[in-house]
């Protein structure tokens, strides 16, 4: 049963961090877009897709609530403060998606709110997996850095390549929803993106080696754990090549593959602790008799009808997003810059 809910908090985790992921990016992208006909269409992209990709962050929130109560208790102490910037981005993104569409004089503000929110809650959340990865302060199995004690080089680092990497998989998804210019726009900016997301990891690594960081002894220990990297850089290799050959479909695939690769990298790093180094997931996670309760309720009803749902809604909004709304027929726009399939 702790298994099953470590799989659960694992494929929300890995969920939000693809879907949101992207929508992140655009938004940070669209900060630089200065066209308006673009913009609209950058917000088209992910207008059916964005508040569905935020239900995987409540979905990460709610099973270590109340499957691992000890994690979720211990994070929230350490990690206060970024986690309440990162849920100010979010919901200012948000407010900001709604309101730029009836807004026409104070446009501009809503327009950098979210840009702005985007960019803070991006970074925020780098910031958090380089705190984690560098390894938070215990005393006696309590936290004892204090409410800044998350604030190093390495987690700003962190913070800063994630943002491009998210970039990176915005414009990856601008390539294989959009056309015209604002594909082609992304399509220049996939590898700049790609070349600072490089530098970024390499710069991040060599740091770790220089401070010597707990979790490089895992890499040692398990050498199994070059084998993603080797994944990722193949994956690199064909973005690289599919973006030069004017490919519109690869490019966010092998970013997608890129973020899954670090993302299984991280996570067998950390195996067995949640938190590194101070709790495993057997004493993290809650009675038998609570995991059982949840497993009948949220384990196979909600969950699955979760995943369910997101398939279709991908499925349904499939192909490309036309530039302007007149050019897909019977559609009309609708709150938010969304549009509604013909009937």
């Amino acid at each position: 049963m702790v298994m099953f809910w470590v799989a659960v908090l694992a494929i929300s985790m890995l969920l939000y961090l693809l879907l949101d992921g992207f929508d992140l990016g655009v938004g940070m992208l669209f900060g630089l877009t200065r066209s308006e006909a673009d913009r609209s269409a950058m917000l088209r992209s992910v207008a059916p897709f964005w508040d569905g990709n935020e239900t995987w962050l409540i979905v990460t929130g709610v099973v270590l609530w109340s499957a691992f109560p000890i994690v979720y208790a211990t994070l929230l102490s350490a990690l206060y403060v970024p986690v309440v910037l990162m849920l100010a981005g979010l919901i200012l993104r948000g407010v900001s998606f709604e309101f730029r569409h009836h807004a026409q004089r104070s446009r501009w503000i809503w327009d950098f709110c979210f840009a702005a929110g985007s960019l803070v809650a991006s970074f925020m959340q780098g910031v958090m997996v380089g705190a984690l990865v560098e390894g938070l302060r215990f005393t006696n199995g309590q936290y004892s850095g204090g409410p800044f004690g998350w604030v190093t080089t390495f987690a700003l680092l962190c913070g800063a390549g994630l943002c491009f990497g998210y970039a990176l998989l915005g414009a990856c998804w601008l390539v294989s929803k959009s056309e015209g210019e604002v594909r082609n726009n992304a399509r220049d900016q996939v590898s700049i993106l790609a070349s600072v997301s490089l530098a970024f990891l390499i710069i991040a690594f060599c740091h770790a080696l220089i401070v010597h960081l707990p979790i490089m002894q895992r890499w040692i220990d398990r050498p199994y754990l070059f084998v993603f990297p080797a994944v990722g850089a193949v994956a690199a290799w064909i973005l690289v090549q599919s973006t030069i050959g004017h490919d519109d479909r690869w490019p966010y695939r092998m970013a997608t593959l890129i973020f899954i690769a670090a993302f299984a990298t991280l996570a067998l790093s950390f195996w067995p602790y949640m938190v590194p180094f101070a709790i495993t997931i057997e004493s993290a996670a809650a009675p038998h008799s609570s995991l059982a309760f949840m497993f009948w309720g949220e384990g196979i009803f909600v969950f699955p009808l979760m995943l369910l749902y997101a398939a279709v809604g991908y499925r349904v909004f499939r192909g490309k997003v036309a530039n302007h709304p007149q050019q897909l027929g019977n559609t009309e726009p609708e709150p938010g810059g969304s549009l509604r399939p013909a009937e």
